[in-house]
């Protein structure tokens, strides 16, 4: 199952907290090409009734299928440049 750096749990539970988000909430990660390369971030109200869930540190992180079996075995990791720009990197985990 995926996992976040602690800077990806702060950096996704900042983000949610500032969209109205409710309780519920958190970002959501899908595949945007067939071979689960790219991938889109938005704000979710809630998980899709398909989506994996995952929960850590506070944050929330909603996986669609093709997403959810290409970062199974990955980390989360984010980072706030000087102008507040988030950017979101992928790595093995172990």
């Amino acid at each position: 199952m995926l996992t976040l750096t602690d800077n990806a749990s702060t950096v996704v539970t900042t983000i949610t907290s500032q969209t109205q988000s409710p309780v519920e909430g958190g970002l959501r990660i899908s595949g945007t090409d067939l071979d689960a390369s790219n991938f889109a971030v938005a704000v979710a109200a809630a998980p899709e009734p398909t989506d994996a869930v995952v929960e850590q540190d506070g944050a929330r992180i909603f996986l669609d299928a093709a997403a959810s079996v290409a970062l199974g075995d990955k980390v989360l990791d984010a980072q706030v440049d000087e102008g507040g720009s988030v950017r979101f990197g992928i790595t093995p985990q172990g």
